[in-house]
């Protein structure tokens, strides 16, 4: 179980400091392939919402009807779709929205064009602090995140890594949401940096606290009920804010390709992994 646990950190830690790789990004590229980013964002949303139906949601089914009627089993996991969704829209409506990386679904380039010399004073203190504003939202967003993919490794490995991979995937453009306001306001890419990287600790403090909360009252019951608001969340990431996003960041229906290849993969490599 030890090394399970570990395992399940692990995954997690990677996919919250997917933060500092997009804060990365941001400084050593002048501009971004944007037609690689549209199909990279629709890989991730059809990677999660292919897992939450085919399989996250039927194993929380399964976990719930351990303790009731199919039925009632089915209605409660429904439910909890809903509720994950709902969790999610909240979090929305109590994050503002200037800040609200849901919100901002345009992907800025960043430029060195885009600050002049005049931009200094209360500029760069709004800057500054729509930066800061941001990485507040991605903590706010990454926490949940960061439990519903601990425990999905901890419950099985294979589904659980590649909601990871989904999930940092998403994480990269936050990151540069957060990275490109501070620099342009400090001036200083090793503190947009850090925030950046900050904000993707959400993710692992999410998995670590929210286990701890939940370990001791953990059972199949429950188990099935969190599974299923996490098939909800990962949904609501997936139309609400990589589509939309993919879709912002690149002319033509690529997204959209790239949704049907996230699925195709996801449920190849299922297939064959069950083999």
């Amino acid at each position: 179980m030890d090394g399970t646990v570990l395992l399940a950190f692990t995954v997690t830690l990677f996919a919250g400091l997917a933060t500092g790789i997009g804060s990365t990004i941001a400084f050593l590229s002048k501009t971004t392939n944007k037609a690689f980013f549209a199909l990279s964002m629709g890989f991730s949303a059809g990677v999660m919402i292919y897992l939450s139906f085919a399989e996250i949601l039927p194993k929380a089914s399964k976990y719930i009807s351990s303790e009731m009627e199919p039925a009632q089993a089915s209605a409660v996991a429904a439910a909890s779709l809903i509720g994950g969704m709902i969790l999610m829209a909240i979090l929305d409506a109590v994050v503002p929205s200037g800040a609200n990386p849901h919100e901002n679904t345009t992907v800025e380039l960043m430029s060195e064009t885009g600050a002049s010399a005049g931009d200094v004073g209360i500029e760069q203190k709004r800057l500054l602090q729509m930066g800061l504003f941001v990485a507040l939202a991605i903590a706010i967003h990454n926490f949940p995140e960061g439990l519903a993919t601990f425990l999905l490794v901890l419950d099985d490995p294979q589904i659980g890594i590649a909601m990871a991979i989904a999930v940092a995937m998403h994480n990269i453009p936050e990151g540069i949401a957060v990275s490109v306001p501070v620099y342009f306001a400090t001036k200083n890419k090793i503190k947009a940096f850090r925030l950046s990287f900050l904000s993707g600790l959400a993710e692992p403090a999410g998995a670590v606290i929210g286990y701890l909360i939940l370990a001791p009252f953990l059972s199949d019951f429950l188990l099935g009920v969190i599974f299923a608001m996490v098939a909800g969340v990962m949904v609501f990431l997936a139309i609400d804010t990589l589509l939309p996003t993919a879709r912002n960041s690149s002319r033509g229906h690529l997204s959209v390709y790239g949704l049907i290849a996230g699925m195709a993969v996801m449920a190849t490599s299922l297939v064959l992994l069950s083999l």
